[in-house]
């Protein structure tokens, strides 16, 4: 018997939405990404993707960016528009833990 039992419905478009509770365990949110691996006796088991993105050059962008971030080098401050951009439209409220209305493509 398993410890957590939820049920989704396929649409007729073949998407599927992650019930909340499974979102939760699994640690997704948008844009995440999760396996479907599929047993020879029927079972399916959904698990999250790991978060390292596999494209070599992003990764060693990445990493030069975080490098510098780290030594401070080439990291200034945001121009002033940007920042008032951002306060102005930011926060929207958005709760991540608000059931997700219609479909989810994954």
């Amino acid at each position: 018997m398993p410890t957590i039992h939820e049920q989704a419905t396929v649409t007729a478009t073949g998407r599927l939405t992650l019930p909340r509770l499974v979102r939760q365990v699994l640690g997704v949110g948008i844009g995440d990404a999760v396996a479907f691996d599929v047993h020879d006796d029927d079972r399916v088991v959904i698990s999250r993707v790991s978060g390292e993105h596999e494209d070599l050059a992003i990764q060693a962008f990445l990493g030069v960016l975080a490098r510098d971030i780290r030594r401070g080098k080439r990291v200034r401050q945001l121009p002033k528009a940007l920042i008032q951009a951002m306060q102005t439209h930011g926060g929207s409220g958005v709760d991540p833990d608000e059931e997700i209305e219609g479909d989810v493509a994954l």
